[in-house]
This record gives C-alpha cells, sequence and structure tokens, in this order.
C-alpha cells in the first residue's frame, strides 16, 4: 500500500522530530515510523467506511420522507439506488473489513453533520443525478460513483480535514494518498466483487524505509557538518533544518542502496523539498546533493551497481 516516495516522506518526518528532540533515541525513533505507516492504513480503513455511513444517510432519509404525517408519491416511492448501491452492501457485508473498523474503534457515527452536509452536495452534482437516472444497475456502476465522490469532493473539504486533525496527528498530510489508495480498491471491488486487505507495503519497501533511518540518524552529525562545510558562511546562517534532513537523507541513501540509482535518489528528496521545505530548496537541495553525491562517488564513499 505504501511507495517508496510515502515512506521517504515518513522517515523525513521522523528525522524532523529527532532534530527537535534530540533525546529521541533510534529505537524510538523507529517505533515512531512504525506507528505513522500503520496509520495511514488506518486512515485507508477511515475513508472506506465513509461508503456505508453515507449510504446510511441517505436510507435514514428515505425512511424519514416515508414517515411523514402527509408524504407525497416521491415520498412513498422513492428512488433507492444510491441507498441501496452494492459497495456499500459489499463493504457491511464484509466480516474482515467490519472486524478491523472495530478493533481499531474506527467510526463516522460522531459526524452526523459532516455526513449530511457531504450528501447534500452529492444530490446536486451532475454525476450524482445522471447516476441516479441510470436504469441500468451494476457493481461497477457503483463503483464508479464513489470513485468520483472521492475523487473531486474529499481531498479540499475543510470539515474533513478538522475531522482527520482530531481523530490522529499522523492523518494530517497523507489524505490525498489515501484517497488514490481508496479508489483503486473501488475500481477492483466493481471489477472483483470483492474487498482485499492491503498490506501495509512490500517486505523490501520495509526493510528499506528502517535502514534509510537507521543510516540517516547514525550519521546525521556527521552529515550535517558535512553539508555545513559545503556552504559559503552567509548560507550556513541561512540553512534550513528541512534541507539539512533532506541531504542527509539523500547521502544516506546513495550510501546504504547501491542498487537506486543517484538520479532517483536526488530527485526523491527534490521532490519532497516541494512540499515540506522552501521555495528556494528545490534548487539548493538538487545542487548540493549532487555535488556531495559525485565527490563521494570520486573518493569510493559511495559505489552503485547501477
Amino acid at each position: 500500500m505504501l511507495n517508496r516516495r510515502i515512506l521517504r516522506i515518513k522517515a523525513f518526518k521522523v528525522l524532523y522530530s529527532c532534530a527537535e528532540n534530540r533525546d529521541l533515541k533510534l529505537k524510538e525513533a523507529l517505533a515512531g515510523l512504525d506507528t505513522s505507516c500503520e496509520a495511514t492504513r488506518d486512515l485507508y480503513l477511515y475513508m472506506l467506511a465513509l461508503i456505508p455511513a453515507l449510504t446510511a444517510e441517505a436510507a435514514r432519509r428515505i425512511e424519514a420522507a416515508r414517515g411523514k404525517f402527509n408524504p407525497t408519491e416521491e415520498d412513498l416511492h422513492p428512488n433507492t439506488r444510491f441507498a441501496a448501491n452494492g459497495i456499500s452492501a459489499l463493504l457491511d457485508g464484509d466480516p474482515d473489513f467490519q472486524k478491523l473498523l472495530g478493533k481499531k474503534k474506527l467510526s463516522w457515527s460522531q459526524n452526523d453533520v459532516f455526513l449530511h452536509n457531504l450528501y447534500e452536495t452529492l444530490k446536486n452534482r451532475p454525476y450524482y443525478i445522471a447516476y441516479m437516472e441510470d436504469r441500468e444497475s451494476s457493481l461497477k456502476k457503483d463503483a464508479a460513483l464513489w470513485q468520483r465522490l472521492f475523487t473531486e469532493e474529499l481531498e479540499d473539504d475543510e470539515a474533513l480535514s478538522a475531522i482527520l486533525e482530531d481523530l490522529s496527528i499522523h492523518w494530517a498530510d497523507d489524505l490525498p494518498y489515501v484517497l488514490g489508495c481508496c479508489i483503486r480498491s473501488l475500481e477492483e471491488m466493481g471489477g472483483s466483487g470483492r474487498w482485499n486487505y492491503p498490506p501495509l507495503c512490500q517486505t523490501d519497501s520495509h526493510t528499506f524505509v528502517r535502514s534509510l533511518l537507521t543510516a540517516t540518524y547514525g550519521r546525521y552529525k556527521e552529515y550535517s557538518d558535512l553539508i555545513a562545510q559545503s556552504v559559503s558562511k552567509w548560507e550556513q546562517d541561512r540553512l534550513f533544518i528541512t534541507d539539512i534532513i533532506l541531504i542527509a537523507m539523500g547521502l544516506a541513501e546513495a550510501e546504504t542502496f547501491p542498487e537506486i540509482p543517484i538520479r532517483v535518489t536526488i530527485n526523491e528528496y527534490v521532490e519532497i523539498s516541494k512540499y515540506y521545505s522552501t521555495p528556494k530548496s528545490r534548487g539548493f537541495v538538487n545542487g548540493l546533493l549532487d555535488r556531495l553525491i559525485k565527490d563521494r562517488m570520486e573518493k569510493g564513499i559511495i559505489s552503485k551497481t547501477v
């Protein structure tokens, strides 16, 4: 589930915590990394749980309309396509999914206002109206509707961001990535009729990120001194801790993993700098990391198999 880009980001955040708290031991840092990784998969479960929760909101409204003192014909004979959608039924009936939600205490029951507002928004979307008017139904079409909702309605929702921030300190930046994971799962469910719990990450990727964190942690002082020596006095006074960590991680990766091409390593940390450092960091990280790696290759400190 977690690719190497997001694993690098998680290692970066843990190393930032280490830089802020020098008493943080490696064992604690590795434990924090594992917790952060598992939290992303918890968010994936929580966002998929939105599907039965929003479906239940629609079903409640249908029942409330039927129970009116003087119901209309539409109230008595409503379009139940969304309220009976197959993806919600699939997740509701999956014992593994429900067991995980219970074990991790993941529930939307306290967020009825958010569910109400999201359903109001959804009802007015052209893609929802077209879905409700379509006379042919299928699990694939149900999945496609949820894919549109996850693509278009959630990433920039401020109310959702506030909910996630209250629930977990690890979820703040993970939503865009997790929504992509949910969309892929929905596509699979629409085709296979089954939900599969994704592995946290590939075994080699788990080994990679723990080794990367360990290597950077162990040599951080050496790398930060090297970075300071490689820039002018004027630049030293303007070094940002985020840039130092990213360059240190790049050096550790280049030295520890001979099978990863240099350009891949540099590009990864330049990309991360766009989101977690200053506007000028992209060029600084790119230029200095490239120079330091080349210098250490010439000295035989870094060697590559590719």
